[in-house]
């Protein structure tokens, strides 16, 4: 590993050779070959299917890894997918989740799909990627990812083959017996031919049969959001798949380093900083439960499971800290390094409490999909600045930009100077990272920096801080907001685990800031206390929520960030049922849902006269429609 303590770290690196010449090989395949070659028996990913330490579980070494995701590759190419043709997954932690992402890859284009979608937002990604083939779940108790797969096939009729993982494979007698017995039954209504993935895969060479593609491809699909609305796809080339792996495989990690990852491989975070690092690196994966952080006793168990597979390394993200928190260190850790934390900025209280609690180092980084995950981190070996989400990673160019509505460039912010973060690397497909072509108008500055949305600044020595995102700024009567102000102050209450903040819609500012809370287990404490909390440390007034409410559960995505479109769809709702009683109108908002083009909107059930409700509803930005019940 290279020693990073600073961005001259950084420049000495680039001046010494340019990055196509850093990466050894160039291809998924050849990359998934030599570390095979390299460290044949040196485990690679290992996946238990329950949270307690020594229960069933499944290790591949390097070298059984290759064979197997070669097995799968010539299956996915006998199948009849070409160098152009996707692959599509759908399927929670496991071991054929590894494998069918790096054969989805070599084969043709892999496209991981969030587990947790409905139906129509699968169907939607399987049309917008023309996916030909998909891997999802055999039908198993207590999760409905099958049934949605084969509802969304119904109107996906581009994918002519399933290839079913059973998940009761994992599991011992009596278990795997009841498992088999109850399965539930699935209606099948399309005509793709349903095979069983590993007994597939399994009768198939253990060579490639086919010739690997030298030329820079693209090689996967992600799409980023999809929990409301329809998801957007990015497009990742080779190139910007290794250099994720080389880069951390470089600044962060060596073949003996184990990586517990509780974190969905749907996701850029878990699939290449880690995923791909391994690949490069040599470094061992462990899954710990299909659901990850939220598999059944994860959490009480989680520093058991650091001691018994020996881990070095722990990738979280702020929410599962947030749980970690309330779990004593009850095993021997000594030999975990670091947490390696992304999603979102972790609050200064949060990085103290935890590093004090099991005297780890974390280290903060930043990354996002469209940019084939990794933009900076903090430096092992360097200032480690709480609330920093680091130093940028090598041959990655960021800059602060402030742009119109358009894309374009109105200024180049100084030192200090919060504006948009914008990012260019090999990871960055310029001018073409959506698949629709719509989607990218607007996207690139100078045709090279991609707009992220999020707000940020520098310090004097490179670092940089995330303030926000621009979609997430509260702008009350045209004073922005940072949300940041209230979640950090809210955090800092001893009783709160969790906090979101938004702008609630108002009929005057346009916005007024309010806040979400979950609270510690067995924690009481009421929204007027949390408010006079805020009283006393909120300087900014215009900042100071006008509405703080407690919920049982934080809304959350798939790598535990919260989700702030629900907790805006819950204030949507209920002030413009506030709104609506106040006018003395019998209407409910039925739901709050995503229009393509004008944001969140309101459905309003009514028999009153929709002159009536405009009156009520007129003042506010947030839009509405009647709807029938």
């Amino acid at each position: 590993m290279l020693k990073f303590e600073n961005v001259e770290d950084l420049k000495k690196l680039e001046k010494e050779a340019s990055f196509p010449d850093r990466l050894p090989e160039k291809t998924i395949y050849k990359s998934l070959k030599r570390v095979a070659k390299n460290f044949p028996s040196r485990p690679a990913i290992s996946f238990q299917i329950t949270s307690k330490p020594g229960t069933k579980s499944e290790t591949y070494n390097w070298e059984e890894l290759h064979e197997i995701v070669v097995k799968a590759s010539n299956a996915f190419r006998k199948s009849g997918i070409q160098k152009d043709d996707v692959v599509a997954f759908v399927l929670p932690n496991c071991s054929e989740t590894a494998i069918a992402f790096l054969a989805g890859a070599i084969t043709g284009i892999v496209n991981p799909i969030n587990a947790l979608l409905e139906p129509k937002q699968i169907a939607h990604i399987l049309r917008e990627t023309n996916a030909k083939a998909i891997v999802t779940l055999s039908p198993m108790l207590k999760t409905e990812v099958a049934q949605n797969v084969h509802k969304a096939l119904e109107t996906a009729p581009n994918v002519k083959t399933v290839f079913e993982v059973d998940l009761v494979r994992y599991l011992s007698p009596p278990k795997s017996w009841i498992a088999s017995l109850l399965r539930p039954k699935v209606n099948i209504n399309h005509n793709a031919k349903i095979l069983n993935f590993m007994d597939t895969i399994s009768s198939e060479n253990s060579s490639l049969d086919f010739e690997d593609h030298e030329d820079d491809a693209i090689c996967a699909y992600f799409h980023t959001g999809g929990t409301t609305g329809m998801p957007k796809v990015a497009q990742h080339k080779a190139s910007g798949m290794l250099f994720n792996g080389w880069s951390s495989a470089t600044l962060l990690f060596s073949e003996k380093d184990c990586l517990i990852c509780p974190l969905p491989l749907f996701h850029v975070y878990a699939a290449y900083p880690i995923f791909m690092t391994c690949l490069m690196s040599g470094a061992h994966m462990v899954l710990p439960t299909p659901q990850g952080y939220r598999g059944d006793g994860v959490f009480p168990n989680f520093w058991k499971l650091v001691e018994y597979w020996g881990v070095t390394f722990m990738v979280t993200v702020p929410t599962a800290i947030t749980q970690l928190l309330q779990i004593k260190v009850d095993a021997n850790i000594e030999t975990l390094r670091f947490a390696l934390c992304g999603s979102s900025p972790l609050s200064t209280t949060q990085f103290k409490q935890f590093q004090d609690q099991t005297g780890l180092k974390i280290l903060e980084g930043y990354g996002m999909t469209e940019a084939t995950c990794m933009i900076s981190v903090n430096p092992p070996d360097g200032d480690r600045r709480v609330g920093s989400v680091g130093i940028r990673y090598p041959y990655t160019d960021v800059k602060i930009l402030n742009c119109d509505k358009n894309g374009k460039k109105i200024k180049t912010c100084k030192v200090g100077e919060v504006g948009e973060i914008c990012v260019s690397n090999p990871g960055v497909i310029a001018e073409n990272t959506y698949t629709d072509p719509d989607r990218n108008k607007g996207l690139f500055v100078d045709k090279k920096f991609m707009r992220t949305g999020d707000l940020g600044r520098f310090d004097k020595d490179g670092y940089f801080w995330i303030t926000g995102r621009s979609k997430d700024l509260i702008i009350r009567g045209g004073h922005n907001i940072d949300p940041s102000i209230i979640e950090e102050t809210i955090s800092s209450h001893p009783s709160v685990a969790m906090v979101g903040a938004i702008g609630q819609p108002d009929a005057e500012k346009g916005e007024l800031p309010c806040a979400y809370v979950q609270l510690n287990g067995g924690e009481t404490t009421s929204s007027e206390e949390i408010l006079s909390f805020c009283e006393n440390k909120i300087t900014e007034m215009a900042a100071l929520p006008k509405y703080i409410e407690v919920i049982e559960e934080m809304p959350l995505t798939a790598v535990g960030k919260i989700f702030k479109p629900d907790l805006r769809k819950k204030a949507i709702s209920r002030i413009f049922e506030e709104a609506l009683s106040k006018a003395n109108i019998k209407a409910n908002v039925h739901s709050v849902v995503e229009h393509p083009k004008e944001g969140l909107k309101a459905n309003i059930v009514s028999e009153d006269s929709r002159e009536n409700i405009s009156k009520a509803l007129g003042p506010y930005t947030v839009g509405w429609e009647l709807v029938k019940q």
